[in-house]
């Protein structure tokens, strides 16, 4: 069973972290930490988390697949420097 996603201020999430913690890992309650009133953080279930990180590296999976497949095309690779100055970095 799941519970309802709720707000919690930082204070009230620090006074009451073991109780957030339980209901995240075994009630399935997503609790969103906020400072006045703007949400800053989650508190979710591992599954949550976890679901997101896989999801994130299938992403860079299928991205790094593509980008090997366009090099194999005869595309020229961009050089880490060239990458860089277009990002301004």
């Amino acid at each position: 069973m799941t519970e309802p996603a709720r707000d919690l201020s930082i204070s009230d999430a620090r006074d009451h972290l073991a109780d957030v913690v339980s209901r995240a890992a075994y009630a399935g309650r997503i609790t969103y930490v906020t400072r006045r009133g703007q949400r800053m953080a989650a508190i979710v279930p591992v599954e949550v988390a976890e679901a997101i990180e896989r999801a994130e590296d299938a992403e860079d999976v299928a991205a790094a697949r593509e980008a090997l497949a366009r090099i194999d095309a005869g595309d020229e690779p961009i050089s880490l420097a060239d990458l860089r100055a277009e990002l301004g970095l």
